[in-house]
């Protein structure tokens, strides 16, 4: 056998492969989203994409590693150097073939995205059973080979998604950040086959002949292979189950900021890695001993491993009211050390190293692969619209001691009293899964400036996201500001003058369109228009409909016969209907730093929203004070007018009439009401207010004053410093 000291640079570069598919995953999915929508179903159709192809390239890398005299780390570069290859062109292809099939139906978006990954994610997937087979028959020990590279591989995913968070996407923007994995994937590639050139060829050949010709003492698993394959998918079904849980806290607690899932996901990636590291010290130890001992250690780490992942989201949420989200993330990385333990302890317990280990591999990295599809689908795409995440936890829970409790009676010794003691806390905990997960979204809430700790009176759970609503009226989407129910001009809390505006700025708004719903209040006011003939509605989360019939001063919006809403992603919808022209678009944009504002702030989507505008049509969106969204709109459309942090665009002139816009006010009515009483002296001076915004305020103005406006031409001058935002370099979400 070839010393282990021998498979460092090998290990070197596996770390280093980590690297780029770990920035592929992100680039691609990010490009993917931005052409086929940012809805449920396009999440689950690339997911299941990259699953689908990491399954298949795992059976084929072991149906590879299974001829012995076949060079494996030579195969192994040349995947690397193929990898390298459709990553550098991979931009261009998704932006080409999303030319062509942009706004498809969800059943030909799932093709088209298994059509797109397939190739990379195959080459992928094939790795770890190739390299695997390779270093079992260097060490002689599957757990401590498929730690080590599950380890080495799994670090450099994390490592990558650090960079990604900090340096990659702010600095190099999508395109630059693929084009340095490719340089990554040549780099490894070239060296694997250098290596392999100048150190390996003949030492492989004779490793495997004396494998091939050894006497083989057969191996007796203490866990049967089709149960070690159970195993397998019941530790992918369950962590990738509870990386979705998990994503759901960070999210509402940042206000869905961009690198709050690059850091988690980073997390959660290095904690399987340790997981895999602490295995290949258990596998080295047991090497000489009964293969018993490790079977013992499984059922106490699942049961483990269980408990710890329940308790984290309460314990990350009570962790946030003092410290950085980024502080917490060590909770996660423990639960995921233990959870990413198992598949490569599974593998270490079921396979035999001297009989086609790669390809027994593949068949466990299969298996774990179907489970962390099938949890990702069931918790994400289906439990997530039916029970509340306190309720998800306590099923993860219970399905993960069902493994220890099937592993209970094969076990002994230490390993068994650690695994009764872990059933025990198990049991405890999921009998108090009520009191550990009550208040959760609030505690979250609490650390994003709160001065003290309140109830929501409405919490909406649904797979598109969390909306809770407190008992002031104020909506949150996502864990951030998202409006408030109020249509009142005089008392107006929400600054609901600005969706009055939309239908001044152009002289018969007739047909208007709508990005995006919240709290209806934006929508109440644009579908009472006088002038308003049908307002569609594009929202992407259903659960706002269950809010607005329960507020008076937005409730009959739902049955205005001039109102239609349909629940997709606002680009892909646009996307799917280029025939629908528009006299008005309006959009209450989400914050720019949000993850995929970027999405309906760059040039490209502004480009999208020209398209559907009827000659003298306008574009009415929210800024949120960004310069850089202020210039690009300014850059990609002639005329230009800012009205507080909103901006209307448009090829024609934008006319904003005094004497219309009072006129317009004066009869303005809400379910019959009037929104001004004049005879009233504080609706009076509410009009007197308003009627100010018909007079330019210019550069001199504040930046943040709401109540002032301000033309192209100054806002050209002012901003020239300021960035436009494009698909790719993705705005200021990432810095």
């Amino acid at each position: 056998m070839t010393p282990r000291r021998s498979t460092y640079p090998y290990y070197i570069l596996f770390f280093l492969s980590g690297f780029p598919a770990l920035i592929y995953q992100i680039v691609w999915q990010r490009l993917l989203f931005t052409i086929y929508g940012v809805n449920v179903e396009s999440v689950t159709a690339i997911v299941t994409a990259f699953m689908l192809g990491l399954g298949l390239g795992s059976l084929a890398g072991g149906t590879l590693s299974s001829r012995l005299h076949l060079p494996l780390l030579g195969v192994f570069g040349a995947i690397e150097l193929s990898i390298g290859l459709f990553g550098a062109v991979s931009l261009s292809l998704f932006h080409r073939v999303g030319m062509i099939t942009a706004g498809a139906s969800a059943p030909l978006t799932g093709l088209l995205t298994v059509g797109l990954l397939l190739v990379p994610t195959v080459l992928m997937g094939s790795t770890l059973p190739l390299l695997a087979a390779h270093f079992i028959r260097v060490t002689g020990s599957v757990g401590e080979s498929v730690g080590t590279l599950y380890f080495v591989n799994t670090w450099g995913s994390a490592a990558a998604c650090v960079v990604a968070a900090f340096f990659g996407m702010r600095v190099l923007g999508q395109s630059g950040s693929v084009h340095a994995a490719a340089v990554l994937n040549g780099i490894v590639g070239g060296s694997a086959l250098l290596l392999q050139r100048f150190s390996g060829t003949r030492a492989a050949a004779r490793a495997a002949e004396s494998v091939e010709g050894a006497e083989h003492v057969r191996y007796v698993p203490p866990v049967a292979f089709p149960v070690g394959l159970a195993l397998a998918a019941a530790a992918g079904f369950v962590s990738l189950a509870y990386e979705i849980v998990w994503y759901r806290v960070y999210a509402f607690a940042t206000g869905d900021a961009a690198p709050a899932f690059a850091l988690l996901l980073g997390a959660y990636l290095g904690g399987i890695a340790l997981g895999s590291l602490g295995v290949r010290e258990v596998s080295r130890r047991t090497l000489n001993r009964p293969p018993r001992l490790a079977a013992d250690v499984l059922g106490a780490l699942f049961v483990w491993a269980a408990v710890v992942s329940f308790l984290i989201a309460p314990a990350v949420a009570l962790r946030l009211q003092h410290t950085a989200y980024p502080a917490t993330l060590l909770l996660v990385a423990a639960g995921a050390a233990l959870l990413g333990a198992a598949f490569p302890l599974v593998s270490h317990v079921v396979i035999d190293p001297a009989a086609h280990a790669g390809r027994q591999l593949s068949y466990v990295y299969l298996a774990n692969i179907i489970g962390s599809a099938a949890g990702s689908f069931l918790v994400g795409f289906v439990l997530m619209d039916i029970w509340p995440l306190r309720t998800i936890s306590l099923f993860l829970l219970a399905l993960a001691v069902v493994p220890a409790l099937l592993l209970l009676p094969r076990s002994s010794g230490p390993a068994r009293r650690i695994a009764l003691a872990g059933l025990a806390v198990a049991a405890a905990a999921g009998a108090s899964h009520t009191w550990l997960y009550a208040d959760l979204y609030e505690q979250l809430m609490y650390k994003n400036g709160k001065a003290s700790l309140e109830r929501f009176s409405h919490l909406i759970e649904t797979r598109s996201g969390v909306i809770a609503v407190d008992e002031e009226g104020t909506v949150y989407g996502g864990g951030e500001y998202d409006g408030r129910f109020n249509v009142d001009l005089v008392n107006d809390s929400n600054v609901i003058f600005r969706a009055y505006v939309a239908t001044a700025l152009h002289p018969r708004p007739s047909e208007v369109l709508m990005v995006g719903l919240s709290s209806g209040s934006w929508a109440q006011v644009v579908a009472n228009s006088p002038d308003v003939k049908h307002l569609t509605i594009i929202e992407i989360n259903p659960g706002y409909l269950q809010l607005i019939p329960q507020y008076p001063a937005v409730a009959s919006l739902l049955h205005n016969p001039k109102v239609t809403i349909v629940i997709d992603d606002g680009r892909r919808w646009l996307l799917r209907n280029p025939d629908r022209m528009f006299d008005l678009s309006v959009m209450n944009t989400r914050i720019n730093w949000r993850a995929h504002a970027s999405n309906v702030l760059s040039v490209e989507f502004l480009e999208l929203v020209r398209r559907h505008l009827a000659p003298g049509g306008i574009h009415y969106y929210n800024t949120t004070f960004s310069g850089d969204a202020l210039l690009t709109g300014v850059t990609v459309f002639p005329y230009a007018l800012r009205v507080g942090n909103f901006l209307a665009v448009s090829d024609s002139p934008i006319p904003f009439d005094r004497s219309r816009w009072e006129k317009m006010l004066s009869r303005y009515a809400i379910d019959g009401k009037p929104v001004l009483d004049l005879h009233t002296e504080a609706d009076r001076a509410a009009l007197q207010r308003l009627m100010s915004l018909s007079e330019l305020s210019g550069a001199s103005v504040p930046f943040d004053e709401m109540m002032s406006t301000e033309d192209g031409g100054s806002l050209r001058r002012r901003l020239s410093a300021s960035r436009q935002i494009t698909d790719d370099n993705m705005g200021t979400e990432w810095r």
